[in-house]
Order: structure tokens, then C-alpha cells, then sequence
């Protein structure tokens, strides 16, 4: 697999919301969503997190039948979201969470590997080096969240998979194939328990863990999704770059350039119509580097329009796993359900592992296959997690 990894700049937070408080917390999803505005606390254009231009470098809201889970930029969780868990009442503060940890978000783009075996393949190496980490996969790119305080022990394991340093210590390309040997943690804070040393063992212990914690894999009947892109805006950025250097254009109207001109307006008039209502199922994804990226419900594709892209007919089916009994710190879980699917439905042999992707949320995790893969993957794990 060629694969360049790089990290993307910022400190960013992990928030859980259960889905009773979603309608509580919407207004702060949107003020993120669309930071453009002036803030609670007066903030305006150019804070922390975004580019000139005003976009994300990295934001992930995901709302599923278990829960709403945000990944943002630190500075979003402590000047939008603290304030309105500050005046909740003292026992519904309690169940909203702001992660202590902050993470760290390493892009991944790769070719001439199928998406099942990359998510392995990308994971592992961190879970042989006793790393937590969350695991999003969109439409353009993988994302891997990792905890910043990890971040040697991240490198270490990247260089000892065979990455080279490209650019100032923050980006990594693999020009070979990765092998699966345990890599030496080269962290201050070893875990507890040593980690596998083999990719074997690594799968052997991540279902000892979901089971001993009563992980139950299921699916949503009736839920099918599609994954989804935004139409690429980048001629509008280029065309509002090229006016003129006193912010004023030169149309009748008179008007200054506008946030509103680098953006497909149709695309969030409908993300703001859909998050409104609450949807069973919607992930966004925002990086610099990517047209916005979707996985959502397929009977929401009517509300977008033509704003859409992508394989519209398609009809993807996750698999969730409720990680709640799990602590954070937890390792493996990507890389050990995504291996074991590899290995067991003969993924690489059938071609099946390029439909497979994952989506890591606060508190679950979801494996995401065609319906009928999805069907036989729920058989396959189905069995390894009955308590006996």
C-alpha cells in the first residue's frame, strides 16, 4: 500500500450528547457547523481552528441511533459547547462529556489497497503500539484520531512500519507493504498491559475485551445509508481570491466578498434543514483538503438535491457496536473487527474488503458493508461475542 499520513493542524476535543439532549445542543452544532457568525462570547472570523478562508481544519458531527458525537477543535468545545453544558441542570450536565484527552487527527490518503484491508492496515500498527484510537472513513480520506500526548509513540510506530518523514515531522509516506510486528512503545506512560504481538493476538484480545463488556454487534432494520460528497467549490474560491485587493466587488450590488461566496450554499440551507429535524443517521466531515464529506441516511438524499455526489444508489448497512462500557483508552477495537472480518469473510479473495468502512464515535463504533455483506459480517461476529 502507498499511503501518505500527515497531521493536521490543531488540538481537537471528542463530545458525547445523548440523543435526548440533541435538541439542547443544536443551536452550538450549527454555530460550529457555520462558525462564520459572531459568538457567544463575541468571537468573529479567524479563530482558532480555521483557515483564512473560514473552514474547518477538521470537524466530524455524527448523529446515529446511539448518540450525537462531535469532534472539534478545542477551542470550539471550550468557547461553544462548555457554556451551554454549564447551564444544564447539575444531573443532565453530567451525562454530556467533553473529552480530557485531545487528540490529535492524522489525514490518510492511500492507493492500491481496498478499503477493508487499509483500515487494517492503517490501524494496526498503532494498536501493536498500545494506542487508542478513533477511525472515520469519508468519501475522499481515512481520518485517525489519536491521543496527543501519544504523538512520539504515534511516529515511532509510522517510521517503524516503514514511513519516511517527507515534510517537518508532520507528514509520512509508506512506499512498502506494512508488516505486523509488534513496534516498542517509545511512550513516557506504557499501558497497563503490554500490548499484542501479532496481529493474531491483537484480534484475540479485542473480542475478550467486547465480550467480557457485553458488546453485542447489531443493525438497524430499515436504516440504509449512502456515503456522499459536496460539489467541489473551488473555482468560487478562486474567483472570490481573484477580486479585487480592496474586498469590494465590482458588481451593481456594491456588496463586500462574503464567507457565504467560498461555499455551496444549496449543500448547508440542506445540512441546517436535516440537523433541524433531528436525522436517524448523519455524519459530516469538514477538512481543509476535501469537499465535504456525508454519510447519511438514504431517505434524507431528497432534502440535498442535486448538491450531492457520489454513488447516490448505493445501499450501505452499519453494523454497531455500543462501546459505552469501554473506556477511551481502550486499543484494538478498530484494527482487531476490521482484521477479523478481513480474515474470516475472505475479504481479500472476494474483493468484498473495498466496500468495507468504519466510523468511530464517542461511544460506539460502526462497521459499515454493503446490505448483504453487512448481513453475513453480523453472522460472523455474532458468535465470537455470545456469552457462553
Amino acid at each position: 500500500m502507498n499511503a501518505q499520513i500527515s497531521f493536521l493542524e490543531g488540538n481537537f476535543s471528542l463530545i458525547y450528547i445523548p440523543l435526548d439532549l440533541y435538541p439542547t445542543f443544536l443551536q452550538p452544532i450549527l454555530q460550529v457547523l457555520l462558525p462564520q457568525g459572531t459568538g457567544e462570547n463575541g468571537h468573529t472570523n479567524g479563530t482558532e481552528g480555521l483557515d483564512a478562508d473560514t473552514r474547518h481544519a477538521f470537524l466530524n458531527i455524527s448523529i446515529t441511533p446511539i448518540e450525537c458525537s462531535v469532534v472539534c477543535h478545542n477551542h470550539w468545545a471550550k468557547t461553544v459547547f462548555e457554556p451551554v453544558i454549564s447551564r444544564l441542570p447539575r444531573d443532565a450536565a453530567k451525562t454530556v462529556t467533553i473529552s480530557k484527552e485531545t487528540y490529535l487527527v492524522l489525514s490518510v490518503i492511500s492507493a492500491g489497497m481496498d478499503a477493508g484491508n487499509r483500515v487494517m492496515e492503517l490501524t494496526s500498527p498503532l494498536a501493536l503500539a498500545g494506542i487508542p484510537i478513533l477511525f472515520i472513513t469519508t468519501y475522499y480520506s481515512d481520518f485517525i484520531l489519536v491521543p496527543g500526548r501519544r504523538k512520539d509513540t504515534v511516529v515511532q510506530a509510522l517510521l517503524a512500519r516503514g514511513f519516511e518523514c517527507i515534510e517537518d515531522e508532520s507528514s509520512y509516506v509508506s512506499p512498502a507493504p506494512m508488516s505486523h510486528g509488534r513496534v516498542k512503545s517509545q511512550s513516557s506512560e506504557p499501558p497497563s498491559t503490554p500490548p499484542p504481538s501479532s496481529a493474531a493476538e491483537l484480534q484475540k484480545r479485542t473480542f475478550e475485551l467486547l465480550k467480557k463488556r457485553n458488546v453485542v454487534p447489531y443493525i438497524c432494520e430499515g436504516l440504509s445509508l449512502v456515503q456522499c460528497s459536496g460539489r467541489d467549490v473551488s473555482e468560487l474560491i478562486d474567483m472570490s481570491n481573484r477580486r479585487s485587493h480592496s474586498g469590494w466587488q465590482g458588481g451593481s450590488n456594491g456588496h463586500r466578498t462574503s464567507w457565504l461566496d467560498n461555499m455551496d450554499t444549496k449543500l448547508y440551507t440542506s445540512l441546517i434543514a436535516v440537523l433541524a429535524g433531528q436525522p436517524k443517521f448523519l455524519s459530516i466531515t469538514l477538512a481543509l483538503e476535501d469537499a465535504p464529506s456525508l454519510l447519511l441516511d438514504k431517505t434524507l438524499l431528497s432534502v440535498f438535491g442535486d448538491s450531492l455526489v457520489g454513488d447516490i444508489e448505493g445501499n450501505l448497512v452499519p453494523i454497531f457496536l455500543d462501546l459505552v462500557n469501554l473506556p477511551l483508552e481502550a486499543t484494538g477495537i478498530v484494527s482487531g473487527v476490521a482484521g477479523k472480518l478481513v480474515d474470516e469473510m475472505h475479504m481479500v479473495e472476494t474483493g468484498v474488503g473495498a466496500e468495507l468502512s468504519y466510523l468511530s464515535t464517542a461511544r460506539a463504533g460502526a462497521v459499515i458493508l454493503s446490505n448483504e455483506q453487512s448481513r453475513k459480517a453480523l453472522e460472523v461476529l455474532k458468535p465470537l461475542l455470545e456469552k457462553e
